[in-house]
């Protein structure tokens, strides 16, 4: 079915619908991964967001349940330059045209999706909307206009969990499946209240791995709650919109630092940069992708990093009790802090992606070391 993106700025894009078969509107994005679509479909962190992929052949290996990151897709729409209709792959289980439908998903294929990709990296991120009444291509452009921007937006209550629980899954493994937690012989399984933004799963099964016993909270838990559980550290998850209006979880960072060793990745860094007493601001088009190198400020050592955000933490306004541990190689934005003298510190990419592979995944063993140290 021939269909219409229409950009904020006036630009048009034509291509067709698969998945649902509606009109959407939302900020689109474009993710530069060349593999991996299904975590990027069901990444919480897109709530909001249209995903542009820049590889050009999506869909090849179907869609299977155990690589899901969360529950189901959050994403507005996927946008791809072509769909593969006969998926390769023994684990699959459905197309990904199957997967969309069943999921209210919009899919649109067939525009040129190099040209969009510049066309957002020279105007930036904007809103948009497809759909498939393609008569007034005008009317469209004012739609996008009139979409929900993303500054000042609170979409973590869109994505959080409603009631806590308890994460036992562990890294799959090639002949049993999904691991479950085991304690280790001789040590010690550091309990970890994870505070859910809009968590990925893979970061639960790192933390699993690593010896932690997890409980998940909502988002809107207080920090009197959640030392009322006594835990040994306080992860803060990765989530979508805006830092500065999620002002509740802030709340609870700040009134938890200091009682608290803290771990944050993403959101959960902006988050606890802000609880710190710095600032946050929107990037032009983000970084959405698994080839972000970031540099250790202390080692020197680079690292290939997996990310997803729109918002960056501003160096200018981190307070002298914080120091700066990393930097993005492209455009020197914060990649990662830690207070000076208190057992908290952060980074704004995934160390659970690891697209290195391994470059990152240590951050979690640094946790577990801080909780030993405090404990």
């Amino acid at each position: 079915m021939e269909a219409i993106l229409a950009l904020e700025d006036g630009r048009i894009f034509r291509g067709r619908m698969f998945g649902a078969e509606k009109e959407v509107a939302a900020e689109v994005v474009f993710n530069t991964s060349m593999a991996g679509y299904q975590e990027v479909l069901t990444d919480p962190s897109y709530c909001g967001q249209m995903v542009v992929m820049t590889y050009p052949l999506i869909g090849n290996y179907g869609i299977n349940p155990e690589d899901y990151e969360s529950e189901r897709p959050y994403l507005s729409a996927f946008i791809i330059k072509e769909l593969s209709g006969i998926p390769s792959n023994w684990r699959s289980t459905e197309t990904l045209d199957a997967f969309l439908k069943r999921h209210g998903v919009v899919g649109l294929q067939g525009l040129d999706t190099r040209a969009l990709t510049r066309h957002i990296r020279e105007k930036g991120a904007q809103r948009a909307v497809i759909s498939n009444d393609v008569s007034n291509p005008q009317a469209l452009v004012e739609k996008a206009k009139q979409a929900p921007e993303m500054v000042g937006r609170d979409l973590v209550k869109e994505v959080t969990c409603e009631q806590p629980y308890l994460w036992e899954e562990g890294d799959w493994d090639l002949h049993k499946g999904y691991t479950r937690f085991e304690r280790k012989a001789g040590t010690k399984p550091y309990f970890v209240v994870a505070l859910d933004l809009g968590i990925k799963y893979n970061i639960l099964r790192r933390l699993t791995q690593t010896g932690c016993r997890v409980t998940v909270v909502p988002a809107t838990t207080k920090a009197e709650e959640i030392l009322k559980l006594q835990p040994d550290g306080v992860f803060l998850s990765n989530g979508p919109g805006d830092p500065s209006a999620v002002t509740y979880a802030i709340d609870t960072v700040r009134a938890l630092i200091g009682r608290v060793p803290i771990f944050g990745i993403c959101l959960g860094h902006q988050i606890l940069n802000l609880a710190l007493g710095g600032s946050t601001y929107k990037l032009r088009f983000g970084h959405h992708g698994g080839n972000q190198p970031i540099m250790d400020s202390e080692t020197r050592k680079v690292e290939i990093t997996s990310q997803n955000h729109g918002f960056a933490v501003d160096a200018a306004t981190t307070q002298s009790d914080v120091e700066i541990i990393s930097l993005n190689l492209n455009d020197q934005t914060v990649e990662g802090i830690r207070h000076k003298t208190l057992p908290v510190f952060s980074v704004q990419y995934h160390p659970e992606a690891a697209p290195g592979p391994q470059d990152s995944s240590y951050l979690f063993e640094r946790f577990v070391q801080m909780m030993k140290q405090a404990s």
